[in-house]
């Protein structure tokens, strides 16, 4: 089982090399940075760490969708530039998907690099939601298999939450699973808009 991994950029030249880099060490078959029309030299950065480099319209939905219709994998892993794959990630997927083949898919937990309670919130609170409502979000690496990704129609190309619109479309085909990983995700959002 192969899985390709997806990542939508967007001027991430603080970030790249190190997702790029954590998806090569957990053993993703391939890797696509999907750009959105970067300023930066996030293109020139992720060429040299070994990703295909695509260019798209802007819009993480519109990117990721992209992203996938380039992919070969049997397994579309969607990656936010600011997160980092734990070493055996691939191996979690395949471990996975082995013990439950009707699964669809799923995401991840996550170790948001902050120190502080509200953080720990955050990352019980997101694998929670995956747990008890079956739907994880975007910053949780998703992973679908390939077959059902494109049956699905793929992500809405909508401006906000296009990953909220398609898990809990496939939840109806079957919930999907929470892998420990876990992810190692930047605090940037929520010190930049809030936590709450």
């Amino acid at each position: 089982m192969n899985v390709s991994c997806i990542i939508p950029t967007w001027n991430e030249s603080a970030a790249i090399r190190k997702a790029i880099e954590s998806a090569w060490q957990c053993g993703a078959a391939e890797v696509i940075v999907a750009d959105g029309g970067s300023r930066d030299d996030t293109r020139e950065l992720a060429a040299a760490a070994g990703a295909r480099v695509i260019a798209t319209p802007a819009g993480r939905a519109r990117q990721q969708n992209a992203g996938a219709r380039e992919a070969t994998g049997d397994v579309l892993l969607f990656l936010h530039a600011d997160t980092r794959l734990a070493d055996d990630c691939v191996e979690q997927i395949r471990v996975a998907f082995d013990r439950q083949p009707n699964r669809w898919g799923g995401g991840f937990r996550q170790r948001i690099e902050a120190r502080g309670w509200l953080y720990r919130c955050l990352e019980t609170g997101n694998a929670a939601r995956v747990q008890f409502r079956g739907v994880p979000f975007g910053d949780q690496a998703i992973f679908v298999r390939r077959e059902i990704f494109f049956a699905s129609g793929g992500f809405p190309e909508v401006a906000l939450m296009e990953d909220l619109i398609l898990m809990r479309h496939l939840r109806r085909q079957a919930w999907p699973v929470l892998l420990q990983g876990p992810l190692s995700v930047s605090p940037r959002r929520w010190q930049r808009h809030g936590i709450v």
